[in-house]
């Protein structure tokens, strides 16, 4: 076929529409909204469900340059970051975006994925219908992607944002690319198609570098459905060079994307070099055999499959021999049904970023890769199950009644891998239950458990992960955390100095181990441990708090001062950063800045009684005693069983003269703290009342 002819184009073996020619466009429009409607009902839980602690707190809750919103800095550092091993701007964006109309609330990036990929159904119907001219097979290979469950997880994990939108600018450039091949007009209509696509290409990129395979899956179109590549022809080694030759700036963006990813992701470290060729190949090809058979039995689905490092012989085997007998088998028969070699090289064509050849991350495998993919394989099996059922002669509707059935059974299981993803406790519990030695999944259960308050429950889970793989830096630096967390600073040393010889260049575990050394009074060696993290990032807010605190307690105030604003420039509504900064403000005499400090510290968090006690103290120091009478009374409803504050409140009350009162909170804090001398001498115990207020200044270490 020429380019650029459409009309009376022959169809191809596998292309008859499965619906009846005269159906009107009304009814298809009926079930493509019906197929809408079920994915709405199988996602609309998901507007109710929470962030989880896996990657979202990179993306969105912790990550101070998305949770401000859209901004002008914000915009800046999107194009310029490899923040988690990937550079995508566009897909930062929209996190800013979301952030800037729904605040924190994770209700609004819910149903902004939904959105997307509600748009992606619509889109691939229109693509595949455009492609190949048959309704009924597009509409049910768009059902199929809109509800099998293993979808679940790009659409309802918020960090997954880049795959539904990478996916939007996929089949945009797509349909830029099929007009361009049609548009019959004149040479300036065909350049705008071709830049279209080619513009949709870049932002695809921008969004997740998975689509790098695109100008291959084009050359794939070209072949079929496109006919514009066709080997049963002596014309298509003229055509070939051709075709080539268009796809070259594609070409030229998927290795620009290729390189800078890899580089970032080598800078992050997410690029493992621990695992030799044979091993990562191996798992190539075990990972396509168990798409496959998570394609047809969704069950068993988890966040994370964890890498065995080497699979069994048996096992590679098997699956390399079931890849290359189908791959064998959809040559043989590429002439009389197109259409299955197309699907499956589509599918293991897309696959091949992320099928394992370079290893990132831990996992072998992951349901997110499969959300482009996984078409290929749907075109085969609607395509040759309409086929098997043509030429079977079955009923017209015998089709959509399988379909139905499918359809509904994917909408079922769908729906309730949906209330998987509820919040971090029911998606790791399910992991743990589907997986063998998922020691990030026990990890991350205990971090959740860590955020409840369950300590206990938290430690329990960080050593199952650390049975199963005790070099592993985040468990052992969230069991050190959970030690010292419990004022057990010298047992959670070794944690942190183990995580450190695992991945020196872990700057949390860094910071921590920091915050330890510096409760057991080893400061100026806690000093040395957050420079080091603040030579790696010196934005690191974090490290510049409680370098501020260390500082501080060598008497470097002015040096402290420095730190705390870095801090909370750093780190949006940092309130313990606030209120150390008024705390050494308040030690320099600078009590106005101070005031100023502590009361956005109690802006944020009006429930910090150390920051309500150490504003009162700043205002005794003023001489405004009625107004520092009332913080007081704050803190100690706030903790009851403060002593210092008690103590300061009783000594204010007594300036006022109101010396029952006074007399009481004196005995309250000397009953919390038995011998506490300056309660005695005020109570005329130890002779006269030495000083004043009492606990100024106590800093809040992050």
């Amino acid at each position: 076929m020429a380019r650029g002819q459409s009309a009376k184009r022959k169809q191809p073996a596998g292309e008859a529409a499965a619906l009846p020619a005269a159906n009107p466009p009304v009814r298809l429009a009926l079930w493509l909204g019906l197929i809408l409607l079920a994915t709405v009902w199988m996602y609309a839980p998901g507007y109710h469900h929470e962030f989880v602690n896996y990657d979202d707190p990179d993306y969105v809750t912790a990550n101070s340059h998305v949770n401000t919103g859209l901004t002008w800095e914000n915009l800046r550092w999107a194009f310029t970051t490899g923040h988690v091993s990937n550079w995508h701007p566009v897909t930062w964006l929209t996190h800013q975006l979301d952030c800037t109309w729904f605040g924190m609330s994770p209700g609004g990036p819910h149903l902004v994925n939904l959105g997307y990929h509600l748009f992606n159904t619509v889109l691939l119907f229109l693509t595949l219908r455009a492609f190949t001219g048959a309704r009924g097979r597009s509409l049910v290979v768009t059902g199929l992607f809109a509800l099998h469950p293993l979808h679940v997880e790009s659409v309802a994990w918020i960090s997954e944002r880049k795959d539904v939108l990478s996916a939007t600018f996929f089949f945009l450039t797509l349909l830029s690319y099929w007009k361009y091949t049609r548009d019959t007009g004149s040479r300036g209509s065909k350049a705008v198609w071709y830049a279209a696509a080619l513009a949709a290409f870049v932002l695809g990129l921008m969004s997740k570098p998975m689509l790098v395979t695109v100008p291959f899956l084009l050359l794939l179109l070209d072949f079929w459905p496109l006919r514009r590549l066709d080997f049963s022809t002596p014309t298509w080694r003229r055509q070939a060079p051709w075709l080539l030759l268009e796809k070259v700036p594609f070409i030229a963006l998927s290795a620009a994307s290729c390189v800078a990813t890899f580089l970032v992701q080598r800078e992050g470290g997410a690029v493992s070099i621990s695992l030799a060729l044979g091993a990562r190949l191996g798992n190539a090809v075990v990972a396509c055999l168990r798409y496959l058979g998570k394609m047809v039995w969704p069950l068993d689905l988890a966040v994370l499959y964890p890498h065995p490092g080497y699979w069994p012989v048996w096992a590679v085997t098997i699956s390399a021999a079931v890849v290359i007998g189908v791959s064998i088998g959809a040559v043989y028969c590429w002439r009389e049904r197109p259409w299955f070699l197309a699907g499956w090289c589509w599918f293991l064509g897309m696959l091949v970023p992320v099928v394992g050849i370079v290893q990132v991350g831990i996992q072998s495998m992951a349901d997110r890769y499969t959300y482009l993919p996984m078409i290929g394989l749907f075109v085969a099996i609607v395509w040759g199950t309409g086929e098997a059922l043509a030429r079977n002669q079955a009923p017209p509707r015998a089709g959509f009644v399988l379909a139905g059935l499918v359809l509904l059974v994917c909408a079922g299981l769908g729906r309730a891998q949906v209330g998987v993803w509820r919040n971090s406790e029911t998606l790791f519990l399910r992991a743990v239950q589907v997986t063998p030695d998922n020691y990030l999944a026990y990890n991350n259960l205990g971090f959740y458990y860590s955020g409840q308050g369950r300590i206990a429950e938290a430690m329990a889970q960080y050593q199952k992960s650390l049975d199963i793989n005790p070099q592993y830096a985040d468990a052992l630096n969230n069991m050190g955390h959970a030690l010292a967390g419990q004022r057990r600073h010298a047992e959670a040393i070794p944690y942190y100095e183990k995580a450190l010889r695992a991945e020196p260049g872990n700057p949390e575990v860094r910071n921590n181990y920091g915050n330890s050394l510096s409760e057991l009074s080893r400061v100026d060696e806690a000093i040395a441990q957050y420079r080091l993290v603040l030579a790696k990032n010196a934005q690191h807010a974090d490290a510049n708090n409680n370098l501020g605190i260390a500082l501080a307690m060598q008497g470097r105030l002015e040096e402290a001062v420095g730190y705390f604003r870095t801090a909370i420039a750093s780190k949006r509504n940092y309130a313990s950063a606030h209120s150390n900064l008024g705390n050494a403000l308040a030690a320099l005499k600078k009590l106005d800045e101070a005031i100023e400090q502590y009361q956005v510290c109690l802006s944020l968090n009006p429930k910090d009684p150390q920051a309500q006690n150490n504003l009162a103290n700043v205002l005794v120091e003023q001489g405004k005693v009625q107004e520092a009478v009332g913080h007081y009374e704050e803190a100690i409803r706030l903790n009851p069983d403060n002593p210092e504050a008690h103590y300061n409140l009783g000594l204010s009350l007594r300036r006022l003269n109101r010396r029952e009162e006074a007399t009481r909170h004196l005995r309250e804090a000397l009953r919390l703290r038995p011998g506490y001398v300056d309660a005695q001498r005020a109570l005329g115990e130890r002779g006269a009342p030495q000083g004043g207020r009492s606990g100024a200044g106590k800093v809040l270490r992050d």
